[in-house]
């Protein structure tokens, strides 16, 4: 790969907790237009290493560079506003809103406008035209008009990814978009996925193996906060470390 080829790019990335390393000495290439997968077993350091990536944690030593610049100190509000938008694993919608109340809230943040609930119905139109379409890309077009809390879990989550997509990101981080679900809906999200990383950039934590395997260009497996290993399925899962340290030691 060429430095032109990556989008986001850690080097040397460590946090400790007191007495305890949880990141130590991880370097990630993201390659700019894949899919990338973060996997372990419990305790391997993968959600403390997505926080720092995404910055809800700053690290004790290291550098995270986007498109080449460094972002190692910035906030996690500033890298959102260059164009990396981390989705989180619990769904963070408002349940009383609608659909498209939703979106309409997400597309207001991205234009640097106050959540102006009492504005006219008029000024608040002129956003839905956009919040239909983003809508219409995770496939909710049926449910414009439900509210979110009367949604199955899975178009929860499709929903939430909605008003991720509404800020435009040029990078989707995601965090176990398959936890909690059940298969019909782990199937029609990781349809989902696959759809819309047709022009951006995905890194995500997951549990679910077979989600990994259909999904992921590249598999970065940590253990014990370090790098085990990285590649394709087919080359990760054959790799004996892998097997002993994630396979054997178990999963959610």
């Amino acid at each position: 790969m060429t430095q032109a080829d990556i989008i986001l790019s850690a080097r040397g990335l460590s946090k400790r907790f007191a007495g305890l390393i949880a990141v130590k000495d991880v370097d990630l290439d993201v390659r700019r237009g894949s899919i990338h997968a973060m996997i372990g077993p419990n305790g391997a350091g993968k959600t403390t290493c997505f926080n720092l990536l995404t910055k809800f944690l700053q690290p004790s030593a290291g550098t995270i560079t986007l498109n080449g610049r460094d972002i190692t100190s910035m906030a996690a509000s500033d890298i959102a506003r260059l164009g990396m938008v981390r989705s989180f694993q619990i769904s963070a919608v408002f349940p009383r809103l609608t659909v498209l109340e939703n979106v309409r809230v997400a597309l207001q943040r991205r234009r640097g406008d106050n959540f102006d609930f009492w504005r006219s119905q008029t000024v608040l139109n002129q956003f839905d035209d956009e919040a239909l379409r983003r809508i219409e890309e995770v496939g909710l077009s049926d449910f414009v008009d439900e509210t979110a809390g009367e949604l199955s879990y899975g178009r929860k989550r499709a929903l939430e990814i909605a008003t991720t997509l509404a800020l435009e990101p040029e990078m989707l981080l995601l965090d176990e978009p398959m936890a909690g679900m059940a298969q019909e809906d782990v199937e029609r999200i990781s349809a989902l996925i696959r759809r819309i990383s047709a022009n951006r950039t995905i890194l995500m934590v997951e549990h679910n193996l077979s989600v990994v395997a259909n999904l992921s260009d590249t598999i970065t497996v940590l253990a014990r906060g370090q790098v085990l290993a990285e590649g394709d399925y087919e080359t990760v899962s054959k790799d004996q470390r892998v097997i002993d340290a994630y396979i054997g030691a178990g999963h959610d």
